[in-house]
């Protein structure tokens, strides 16, 4: 008020009335209304509005799915429940200091509507510890990257090794314009697409005066080493296997079809003898997990392993574990021809090791006792990076899964797909072709029809077709050999950037 400018008579009147009003305390609005935030006082909207604030910021979309929506407000609520609860506490603390304990707990749960339990617990936990929890402590947001599909994390790779291809340099504002052009692909900003490409493992390489965007060194050591691996087992006559997993919905069905525009409501179709066209599914409903294995023969007979997801999680890897996957790879291995090639990708379940390894985040006793357990001289005292250092120079030697010696026992090797290169796995075009059965096929939208659909979609899926799958697949290796020789033949041609240090620098960057 003091800071107000002066000799305008109509701002004088405002201020009075603002101070009349919502300042002072005989005002009609105190600031004890509108200013403050208490479970019992008088107050206007602004605990709706932060409320619907905190709801808001749990999701990422406007239309989120109605089972995270679901999930997101029961936490929420449950949050704001612990508040008011505390905040009643604290002010019957103040207004009435000697209330007994159990007196208090009683007028608590009669006041908010809140079970007696409930609020015993949540005060209990608030003395402990001085402030409240919210009920579900391990949620985590996923990031845009997470909900990125296969397909599109495929797309988005084959984008910038279609540079390389054409032996242009691939930059981030050329990757930009070609994934913006493709009208099958999202629209990006420049900064969510850089973050994006980062995680597919792409790298920025300064040369000259551009950014040039390349992969990863030892990404690009495993893609060369699987390709020259599985080209060497072909050769040698080997059966190659690829298992993958998938899933299917209850509410997966065709997107598009052909609807009759001149029946108008269900009346006018009975008078006529017609029908009122398919019935659309409510949701995605429940949803079936598959894991197969197959061959140019075909799928292998026996190796179908279908189940009820459990979960809501969108990540269909959740509902699997290492020995849920363990129990089933040794059912199958019998059934597999002798000496052959197993090819998976690296789900964790896949890659349940045989002896856990000390990470940065070991205990620096447990990584000296498992250093000293393989007959490493430690002399003197070492702090724990240069520990972690040693167990870096020989982990290579004892890293083994569990899966890849189930295969060696039983004279079969485990070949490991690149990350993110799904289009090298034949199996995934097979998982299309069933899929696109099961979309076809399903009117009924249950979850047991969609399983028999499911099982009839897989039969249909016949030797001829995986030959072909398995024959796109290597035009693809060979498409990728081309990508990393014409990429290592540019870079290796471009000139190092250089940089001259006087006493006058400047700091610039192209990217």
């Amino acid at each position: 008020m003091a800071i107000r400018p002066t000799g305008d008579n109509r701002i004088e009147e405002f201020m009075d009335y603002v101070f009349d009003n919502y300042i002072s305390p005989e005002a009609s609005f105190p600031p004890s209304i509108w200013a403050q935030f208490s479970t019992t006082s008088n107050r206007t909207t602004n605990s709706c509005e932060s409320f619907h604030s905190k709801l808001n910021s749990c999701f990422y979309s406007g239309h989120p799915n109605i089972f995270v929506f679901i999930n997101e407000l029961l936490e929420v609520i449950l949050s704001r429940q612990k508040m008011m609860i505390v905040n009643l506490y604290k002010d019957l603390k103040i207004k009435h200091p000697d209330m007994q304990y159990r007196v208090m707990m009683a007028e608590m749960s009669k006041t908010l509507g809140i079970g007696l339990n409930s609020v015993r617990t949540t005060i209990s936990e608030y003395k402990s510890t001085g402030t409240v929890k919210s009920p579900n402590k391990k949620r985590s947001k996923k990031c845009l990257f997470d909900k990125i599909d296969d397909l599109d994390r495929n797309a988005l790779r084959q984008k910038v090794h279609s540079f390389w291809l054409r032996k242009e340099l691939p930059t981030i504002d050329k990757i930009l314009e070609a994934v913006n052009d493709h009208p099958a692909l999202p629209k990006y900003k420049r900064t969510t697409l850089y973050t994006i490409i980062k995680k597919l493992d792409f790298v920025f390489i300064k040369r000259k005066r551009c950014s040039v965007l390349t992969e990863r060194e030892d990404l690009l050591v495993w893609r060369q080493n699987y390709i020259d691996d599985i080209r060497k087992y072909r050769e040698e006559g080997r059966t190659v296997y690829y298992l993958d997993e998938t899933w299917v919905n209850a509410g997966d069905c065709v997107e598009k079809l052909w609807v009759d525009k001149t029946i108008h409501s269900k009346h006018d179709a009975f008078n006529r003898g017609l029908t009122t066209d398919a019935t659309n599914p409510t949701g995605t409903g429940k949803r079936l997990i598959v894991l197969h294995i197959g061959s140019h023969k075909g799928f292998l007979e026996g190796g179908l392993l279908c189940f009820l997801s459990k979960k809501n999680s969108g990540d269909y890897h959740d509902e699997i574990n290492g020995d849920h996957f363990h129990e089933w790879f040794q059912s199958i291995i019998p059934c597999l021809e002798p000496n052959s090639i197993i090819v998976m990708n690296n789900a964790p379940y896949h890659s349940v090791r045989t002896e856990k390894i000390p990470t940065s985040s070991s205990k620096k006793d447990e990584i000296l006792l498992w250093l000293k357990s393989k007959g490493v001289v430690i002399d003197r005292p070492m702090f724990k990076p240069q520990l972690l250092s040693k167990v870096r120079e020989i982990k290579s030697k004892y890293t083994s899964y569990v899966v890849d010696n189930l295969a060696k026992d039983a004279g079969h090797t485990v070949l490991r797909l690149p990350p993110y290169h799904c289009e090298l796995n034949p199996i995934e075009l097979a998982w299309a072709m069933v899929k696109t059965h099961v979309k076809q096929n399903n009117t009924s939208y249950k979850i047991d029809d969609v399983r028999v659909i499911l099982n009839s979609a897989i039969e249909r899926v016949t030797s001829e077709n995986w030959q072909n799958f398995i024959q796109h697949v290597i035009k693809e290796e060979e498409k990728m050999t081309e990508v990393d020789r014409n990429m290592d033949e540019i870079i290796d041609n471009l000139e190092p950037c250089v940089l001259t240090i006087t006493g006058e620098t400047s700091d610039s960057s192209d990217f």
